[in-house]
């Protein structure tokens, strides 16, 4: 199968690097006339895999899919499938982070052999980037890839990540982390870049150094978060840059071709700027 920065690699050259999510809100729910339950998600979600069907890859939001129980992650299981069948790529966005023997069971959900586990998922270092290891352990075991948070838009992030640990920033720290992960799997495997990436806020005013991460980067905020895709040059130097987004495109829903449309025309506008 490859190694997931590998294959993330080839999707990108020959898809292109625009990451459309899959965030079914509820209000959007209710904007495209779907009902706020677990068919609206059916519904809304095989729109989307309709809708992105050509893309390198796509982002479930798990969290939309969760807050309807079992049912919910029945139709997550059901849309990452249909995903796959058709070539795409999968980053489960669950944004997991837990210690020891929790942590490893997440590693089993997300990253394993469960039914959830997709091509990579997101991950929160905040408990000490040493707790991820059950779970890059797990993704590297099974080819699969690990996104781990750095530096987010958020502004109740910024205290955090942009804190002092000796000369670095705590965000820098987990990309220094990251690229550690990477440079080992590369020496190992052979293959020109790692499957670990780092995400990195598009409206991040000061990022970290990138240059040295060996893997992707997933760069969310693009469009109604207020991210400029004319700033996504900064990102440049660090591998596969994957300009994400969500709402700028799925609010010209339910359409299929409008959706198809919009996405496709946000990737053409980053193709040379990732």
């Amino acid at each position: 199968m490859g190694t997931f920065g590998k294959r993330l690699a080839d999707a990108v050259s020959a898809r292109g690097p625009l990451c459309p999510g899959i965030d079914p809100h509820p209000e959007l729910l209710r904007a495209w006339g779907l009902s706020v339950d677990a068919d609206g998600l059916a519904a809304f979600s095989d729109i989307c895999v309709s809708a992105f069907a050509g893309f390198a890859i796509v982002k479930p939001q798990v969290a939309f899919f969760e807050a309807f129980g079992s049912a919910g992650f029945a139709v997550l299981e059901r849309t990452i499938a249909a995903l796959r069948g058709h070539g795409v790529l999968v980053l489960a966005d669950a944004k997991r982070g837990d210690i020891g023997s929790t942590m490893a069971a997440y590693a089993a959900a997300w990253a394993g052999d469960s039914p959830l586990a997709a091509d990579a998922v997101t991950a929160s270092p905040y408990l000490g980037f040493g707790s991820l290891q059950p779970l890059l352990d797990t993704a590297a075991t099974h080819d699969r890839g690990v996104f781990v948070l750095a530096a987010t838009s958020n502004p109740e992030g910024a205290g955090v990540q942009r804190a002092m640990v000796g000369a670095r920033t705590v965000a820098q720290s987990i990309v220094d982390s990251v690229a550690a992960v990477n440079r080992a799997a590369v020496d190992r495997s052979g293959e020109p870049t790692g499957s670990v990436g780092v995400v990195v806020g598009a409206t991040v005013s000061e990022p970290p150094d990138l240059s040295a991460l060996d893997g992707p980067v997933l760069v969310p905020g693009v469009g109604a978060q207020g991210g400029r895709t004319d700033a996504l040059g900064a990102f440049g130097g660090a591998g596969v840059v994957l300009p994400a987004v969500s709402r700028e495109v799925l609010r010209q829903g339910p359409a299929v071709a409008d959706l198809r449309g919009a996405a496709e025309r946000l990737r053409d506008e980053v193709a040379y700027l990732a």
